[in-house]
């Protein structure tokens, strides 16, 4: 996502409204699965390339924009429900509206782990709302052992209102995983990853305001950034998280009869 590859940048309006055209149009689409409210697509990458783009939009009633906006948010609410996640933490921040933070993710044995440094800036446009980020090096956060650094290309959310008291949200995602996966890997992500993920999404947006209320319901800084007390990053700092000056791991002989029984669960 970053211009010309070089540069760490935040967002601007016109980086916005490029991901918003992207999650709303049909054009080069194609659609890989369709059930119960629930669509995910790819685009232009042949189905054994990893570093393919796919997009899902699931409609959430019940559930507000703003709500839905916390959530995806709110760092201390996401290990409720983000099972996959293994450790998430806001480094510092940028401006009032980005900043840098680290995730890590347990991938479906018998792969390895994998997590990710990113600049994330965030965009409330009336009713609506965007998160968008893509990958950086931060100089005390450098690849762990234990983890293969993965490279976010071009990650995000649209969360469009839908009515009153709902929403459509929209996951658009362009990662490199950082090693040749096994086919069945890349068709797993759209058949079954990417739905369940949106599953659990609209949910923990239902069960938030419950939540909220008895943990600091005041406290949201990415609403009200005179509440933010991470320390300042410097854009000089980053660099951008070039794939290929990480190591690239071949799991393409891995077998989905080993693929832990965790993953199955619904």
């Amino acid at each position: 996502m970053s211009r010309g590859g070089e540069m760490v940048y935040i967002p601007d309006d016109s980086d916005f409204s490029s991901f918003r055209d992207q999650c709303e149009s049909l054009e080069g689409w194609h659609c890989r699965y369709n059930k119960a409210g629930v669509t995910v697509w790819s685009q232009g990458q042949e189905e054994s390339c990893t570093v393919q783009k796919i997009k899902t939009r699931i409609s959430c009633k019940d559930v507000p924009a703003e709500t839905l906006y916390d959530v995806l948010h709110d760092t201390r609410y996401r290990r409720k429900w983000d099972s996959n996640m293994i450790e998430t933490y806001d480094i510092g921040r940028l401006t009032v509206n980005a900043d840098v933070g680290y995730y890590s993710w347990k991938c479906p044995s018998p792969l390895k782990n994998r997590d990710f440094v990113t600049l994330r800036s965030w965009l409330p446009l009336g009713n609506d709302y965007m998160i968008i980020n893509y990958s950086v090096k931060h100089p005390k956060y450098p690849p762990r052992k234990d983890f293969v650094r993965a490279v976010s290309l071009q990650t995000g959310y649209l969360i469009k209102a839908n009515g009153d008291g709902a929403c459509i949200l929209y996951y658009l995602t362009q990662v490199d995983p950082r090693g040749s996966l096994p086919k069945w890997v890349v068709n797993r992500v759209s058949q079954f990853v990417a739905p369940k993920a949106m599953k659990k999404i609209y949910k923990a947006g239902l069960k938030y305001p419950e939540w909220k209320r008895r943990h600091d319901p005041e406290f949201k800084p990415w609403v009200y950034p005179e509440q933010n007390t991470l320390p300042s990053v410097s854009l000089a700092e980053l660099s951008v998280q070039h794939a290929d000056s990480l190591e690239n791991i071949d799991e393409t002989g891995l077998s989905e009869e080993h693929l832990s029984t965790s993953d199955h669960e619904a």
